[in-house]
């Protein structure tokens, strides 16, 4: 997967309703234009998790691609793409200093719930004419 130089591509629970609204966050707030975006459902998404071999029963919301790094996934994902927006949000990366077992049993737990919690949409987001090129499909 050959990213435009810069970079980083969140990959997210299309049919999520908070997935979507945190994409819609990390949009509003990616001044720098960090960013680009695709679904778990979508080919590219597939083609990520296939060859990084995710287990979408145990990681299924969030991923974030870096040419450089490869795959962050879960609270590492989330704290990092908080990171790139930039202050006040910079400010969460204190969280890192919570032993990763503990930042993602919170996430997990999150995860786990966020259908009861926000819904589901019956397919993924259609992103509007303007915001297209940061979508890959």
């Amino acid at each position: 997967m050959d990213l435009p130089k810069n970079k980083k591509l969140i990959l997210f629970d299309g049919v999520c309703n908070m997935c979507n609204r945190s994409v819609q966050y990390v949009i509003k707030h990616d001044k720098k234009n960090v960013f680009l975006f695709t679904d778990l459902q979508s080919e590219v998404g597939q083609q990520i998790i296939s060859k990084y071999h995710i287990d979408t029963k145990k990681t299924d919301s969030i991923l974030l691609y870096t040419e450089e790094n490869g795959i962050d996934y879960k609270s590492t994902a989330a704290l990092k793409i908080a990171y790139h927006l930039g202050f006040p949000n910079r400010l969460l990366s204190v969280f890192f200093m919570i032993p990763t077992f503990i930042r993602n049993w919170v996430y997990d737990y999150i995860a786990k719930n966020r259908y009861k919690w926000y819904g589901k949409k019956e397919s993924c987001m259609i992103p509007t004419a303007e915001l297209k090129s940061k979508f890959l499909e």
